[in-house]
């Protein structure tokens, strides 16, 4: 597989050792690897803004300025999928990697043969794609990830697909768009079809999901809440 690699850290010795690493990793395994490396948070950030494809990130925690714990929480505001790897002195910060969904944390002096283990594991987390549903929508064609997805609304014949960041409003039933997702997504209403992951209150007439209130069919409660906890 092809991979876009990014290093980040503010001693270039550790930059040209973990690039060593990577490359004979990527050897090994078979793997078709771009290794850039940035010596601050700032300007991996100059670059990112360009463009956000990366696989794999190692970043030290402890860089000036802008540390790699800040960082990673700015690349994860675009839902960037990228596999984050902390390279870190201090086990202190280990806790703060929970909320930017860490794929490990590897202390100093780093070992090559830890890193390598964790690069394949990353490898392995990329080469699985997460579900999907292709749409057209203003005459493109759109593959939209089911983990952005937050609910579908019927309007007549067509239907709005409200994402995280965005709406696409498609020519479609709902009932067609519903058999093309898992079951991690339930038919409230004739109108809606939600997401079970992002609903955080259910009650007797109405699901709510972020700032958006929907209504519950009658005879459906005690169904969305055990579909609820099954998924969740």
């Amino acid at each position: 597989m092809k991979f876009k690699i990014a290093i980040c850290d503010d001693e270039q010795n550790q930059i040209d050792y973990m690039a060593s690493i990577v490359a004979s990793w990527s050897a090994h395994a078979g793997h078709n690897c771009e290794i850039r490396t940035f010596a601050s948070a700032e300007a991996f950030l100059f670059e990112y803004e360009e463009d956000k494809a990366f696989d794999i990130l190692l970043l030290d925690i402890e860089m000036e300025n802008m540390n790699g714990i800040e960082l990673a929480k700015r690349i994860r505001k675009d839902h960037n999928r990228a596999e984050i790897i902390f390279i870190t002195s201090h086990f202190e910060f280990v806790w703060e990697g929970y909320e930017v969904d860490a794929l490990h944390y590897l202390t100093k002096p780093l070992s090559a043969e830890k890193l390598t283990q964790v690069l394949s594991k990353a490898a392995d987390k990329l080469s699985v794609e997460p579900p999907s549903v292709v749409i057209s929508c203003d005459g493109e064609t759109l593959k939209l990830y089911e983990s952005d997805i937050l609910y579908a609304e019927a309007f007549l014949h067509y239907i709005v697909i409200h994402t995280k960041d965005n709406e696409y409003k498609i020519k479609e039933p709902i009932s067609v768009f519903e058999n093309k997702v898992s079951d991690d997504f339930y038919r409230i209403h004739r109108s809606y079809l939600v997401s079970l992951k992002y609903i955080t209150r259910i009650s007797r007439t109405s699901v709510t999901i972020g700032n958006a209130t929907l209504p519950l069919s009658r005879g459906k409660y005690d169904d969305i809440n055990r579909a609820f906890i099954e998924h969740n």
